[in-house]
């Protein structure tokens, strides 16, 4: 029986590239990679930041702090950012430029206020799931492929949670770019899916 492969498309939205309300370095350079690989793949799948106004990740929503300040959350520790992807504002939208045909689904993650979520899979606290594990597995999907923004964060956290899950899980790594909030957080991003046996592969051979 032949391997399903998928994509996840990461976070692919308009705050989160320059220009946007939380851009990431070069973060726009990642949409060629996305239209030219999608048809390699059984399945292709985005996420979406999708904020409500008042989601305590935002430093507005806590007096007297600024983005890059640690607060408790619930009990979590949470990095603060700017307000970023709020609900059906353009901030929030996929941007123009990616080719959407072949996404047969978008899943919405940060839609509690209580708690953020990096990962496309869950909560930071695994306390809910976006249903995105489900629907792989009724597919019948067994290797996964993960791309987009940001590597340090939700990309990182997907990669970790489709290995916990049990998938075979690659990183492509050109289709990546990283916040890089303090110096060597990419790098050792990429060092801890390793370790977690996410393997690495070029655009060029993903999916193949």
């Amino acid at each position: 029986m032949a391997t399903m492969n998928a994509l996840i498309l990461v976070d692919l939205q308009n705050d989160f590239v320059p220009g946007g309300a939380l851009a990431v370095p070069d973060g726009d350079a990642v949409v060629p990679v996305a239209n030219r690989v999608q048809s390699r793949f059984d399945l292709v799948v985005a996420t979406q930041d999708w904020h409500p106004p008042d989601h305590g990740s935002f430093a507005t929503n806590h007096e007297g702090k600024r983005p890059g300040d640690v607060v408790d959350l619930n009990g979590l520790q949470q990095i603060l950012w700017p307000v970023h992807c709020v609900q059906n504002t353009p901030g929030a939208e996929l941007l123009s430029g990616l080719d959407t045909r072949r996404i047969a689904r978008v899943f919405t993650k940060g839609t509690d206020t209580g708690i953020d979520s990096y990962s496309a899979f869950f909560d930071n606290d695994h306390r809910k799931a976006t249903g995105l594990g489900d629907e792989l597995k009724d597919r019948g999907v067994s290797r996964i492929y993960v791309m987009g923004l940001a590597t340090d964060y939700c990309v990182k956290f997907t990669a970790l949670d489709a290995r916990s899950l049990g998938f075979e899980t690659f990183l492509i790594d050109d289709g990546c770019r990283g916040v890089g909030l303090k110096p060597g957080d990419i790098e050792a991003a990429i060092e801890e899916m390793k370790s977690s046996g996410v393997m690495l592969v070029k655009s060029e051979k993903a999916g193949l």
